[in-house]
């Protein structure tokens, strides 16, 4: 990303959206994991939210925010490869 600018460019947007996509593929297939001890009704409410976090998050132009939701994806995803739930989706 840039540095010294605090709104993101179409450069920047175009930068991140293959890492974005990738985080948000690996966290739907993340919640069809056997370890998450959820039924069905319960797995599909969680990726309804898990859709809404980055439905909301590609309005984001912040540089600083969109390097935030990127962490906060990549240690969500790190959470449920473990078999937990992370706080924001539960």
């Amino acid at each position: 990303m840039t540095k010294g600018l605090i709104w993101a460019t179409a450069e920047d947007l175009a930068r991140n959206r293959g890492k974005v996509i990738s985080l948000y593929r690996q966290i739907l297939r993340s919640l069809n994991s056997p370890k998450l001890e959820l039924n069905l009704a319960a797995r599909l409410a969680k990726k309804a939210e898990a859709r809404t976090i980055f439905i909301l998050g590609s309005e984001e132009r912040s540089l600083h925010n969109i390097e935030d939701l990127i962490d906060a994806a990549e240690y969500s995803l790190s959470l449920l490869k473990q078999g937990k739930i992370p706080k924001h989706i539960q």
